[in-house]
């Protein structure tokens, strides 16, 4: 491949994340003449899509921890229909910027990644989609695991976390977010929801997904300030809560 190659792909690549940057800072988007499809109105209208896919990226890095090798993005109902490359593009950002910071932008993203030996797989589901606008699910492969997470946009444009680790919820995602696997079992959440107040840590939200009753469980709360270190000590300590991740978005 000549320079003159690399140097135009570079810059199509620069051009691409320039336009993801502009929409997701309310600007408006450029006309991609060499880009087919990427259109100021397409743009536009991925927006929602891409924040989306940013919140899902960094959700899962703090649920995945270690190293991550594969991210794979399964795509349905409207997600289909868009350029996927600029979701994955954002998806890589929110996926390493809890790691890097303002290091990662939408121009290096996907050169991190790759330099990371993060490999990327799209996967697009044709099937009719449970939510009105599809879904997007990240799902992280890596020496600790494999993890999983969707997302959804619902009509008033809203961000909605409908499943963590195929456990049904329906969030909306905060600043501050703490994430249980427990045992579903009587005292549970009167004894997290203790330890919080104790501590001065107000619960905004919660929702409980299972699968089956009795079985294992996740919990989401979405809170008013972060965990400290030691009260994440305390809650890893009471009977029946198998892992907890403090999550900022």
């Amino acid at each position: 491949m000549g320079a003159s190659t690399v140097e135009a792909q570079e810059n199509v690549a620069v051009d691409v994340a320039e336009q993801i940057r502009d929409v997701l800072l309310g600007l408006s988007a450029r006309t991609a003449v060499n880009i087919p499809g990427l259109s100021p109105d397409i743009m536009d209208s991925l927006k929602p899509h891409l924040q989306l896919a940013e919140t899902l990226g960094l959700l899962i890095s703090q649920l995945s921890g270690g190293q991550i090798d594969k991210l794979e993005l399964k795509l349905q109902g409207e997600f289909v229909q868009h350029p996927s490359k600029p979701l994955i593009i954002a998806s890589l950002k929110g996926l390493l910027s809890k790691a890097l910071g303002d290091r990662i932008n939408y121009v290096n993203a996907s050169l991190e990644a790759e330099s990371r030996g993060i490999s990327v797989i799209e996967n697009k589901d044709e099937s009719r989609p449970e939510f009105a606008s599809g879904l997007l699910q990240l799902t992280t492969y890596g020496d600790k695991g494999e993890n999983s997470v969707a997302g959804s946009i619902f009509a008033d444009g809203e961000l909605r976390i409908i499943s963590i680790d195929q456990y049904p919820v329906n969030v909306s995602p905060s600043r501050y977010m703490l994430l249980t696997r427990h045992r579903d079992m009587p005292g549970i959440i009167g004894k997290l929801g203790s330890l919080l107040g104790n501590n001065n840590v107000n619960i905004a939200s919660m929702q409980v997904g299972r699968k089956i009753v009795r079985g294992e469980a996740v919990m989401v709360l979405s809170i008013d300030d972060p965990v400290p270190s030691n009260l994440l000590q305390s809650i890893l300590e009471v009977e029946g809560i198998n892992s907890a991740n403090p999550v900022t978005l």
